[in-house]
């Protein structure tokens, strides 16, 4: 045995004893540890609440579907990583036949974790992992409530890095998000289905790093939640904050203490948006939304989204109403640092920024 491998070993040992150590000897909570070759799904059916599923450094090429109360799936940081299955020839189904519904790996997502109907599926736990090159999303949830997910590398993936809807409670911190489709961070009330905006209970986006998406952080149809914290670069738009016409109207939220920088990448209009390119905090059909303490520096654009801090009618027309904008730092965006496409009636507020230049001028 080489003295890389009895490292190796000896790191893997202390871990498991760290880990088994901090838990109290009458919760009986098992670890599954899985090993590079063996299936991360057979450890997760095979837990019970409470559990915790580690997986060890390699490469692992499966789809995971979490539907355990309080289970931990960890790994030991990006050596442990999850990616699609290799393609082989796809099974025949017979005339007629129906699937009841569609799994995680043919929905292409990377691990899915997932609640009841009508009841949440609670405390899960996603942490120190990598997950890449799914066709649609690398981490993606619903149904669930207290959901963390923590220091998850989410890249290359066709739609979204780590995306959640339907959900309460969820906590995303300490994240990486780079070069996906759409956004490396993406929460939602409900994806398919046009409706008001959620209560979150208090979700938090904190201290994530997210760049080279599409979008860094999209917030869609959620109320009381937070977005704190975040670095957000080289995206062709920071943050979106995003409502429509329906109610309760989207807001209620706070984006404070985020560094936006340089979010200058081109992405071609969608049915929703025209071209999206240097925009940094962009807020939609929103209301009450408090935008504070955040540094948003060196955009630049044309697009009618572009700017350092834009408040701009959703795609139906809704306006945003009653936000406030106070004590963010702006400096180089073009076309301007602030930028308020509303009427002066909307109730939009804007005070104690620190900018040069704004539209219309006056709102520095």
């Amino acid at each position: 045995m080489t003295k890389r491998h009895i490292t190796y070993l000896a790191c893997t040992t202390a871990l498991l004893g760290a880990l088994v150590g901090t838990a109290p000897a009458s919760a009986a909570h098992r670890f599954h540890v899985v090993r590079p070759g063996e299936s991360i799904q057979k450890a997760v059916n095979a837990a019970r609440p409470g559990d915790t599923v580690l997986v060890l450094a390699g490469t692992y090429h499966e789809s995971i579907t979490v539907r355990t109360p309080r289970l931990t799936l960890r790994g030991v940081g990006d050596r442990t990583v999850i990616t699609p299955v290799r393609k082989t020839a796809p099974k025949k189904t017979a005339p007629g036949t129906r699937k009841a519904s569609v799994s995680c790996l043919e929905s292409g997502n990377g691990i899915c974790v997932v609640g009841g109907k009508d009841k949440a599926l609670p405390d899960v736990t996603v942490a120190d992992l990598r997950v890449t090159g799914f066709s649609t999303t690398g981490l993606w949830s619903m149904g669930t409530d207290h959901l963390t997910v923590q220091r998850v590398t989410a890249d290359d993936n066709g739609q979204w890095g780590i995306a959640q809807e339907h959900s309460t409670r969820g906590v995303f911190r300490g994240n990486t998000a780079r070069g996906n489709g759409d956004a490396g961070l993406f929460l939602a009330n409900n994806v398919k289905a046009e409706e008001g905006a959620m209560n979150s209970n208090g979700a938090v986006i904190e201290w994530n790093r997210l760049t080279n998406n599409r979008i860094g952080i999209t917030v869609r149809r959620l109320r009381n939640l937070a977005v704190t914290g975040n670095y957000l670069t080289g995206n062709c738009a920071g943050v979106f904050v995003v409502g429509d016409e329906n109610k309760p109207k989207a807001g209620a939220l706070t984006v404070s203490g985020n560094r936006v920088e340089r979010n200058n990448k081109y992405c071609a209009k969608t049915a929703r948006l025209p071209y999206l390119q240097g925009s940094g905090i962009v807020l939609t059909g929103t209301e009450k939304t408090l935008v504070t303490q955040n540094v948003v520096t060196g955009h630049s654009g044309k697009s009618p989204l572009s700017g350092g801090i834009v408040l701009f009618k959703s795609f139906v027309g809704v306006t945003s109403e009653r936000n406030r904008i106070t004590g963010n730092r702006l400096e180089n965006n073009s076309p301007a640092d602030l930028v308020n496409q509303e009427a002066a009636k909307s109730g939009n507020a804007f005070d104690h920024n620190s900018c040069r230049a704004s539209k219309p001028a006056g709102l520095c």
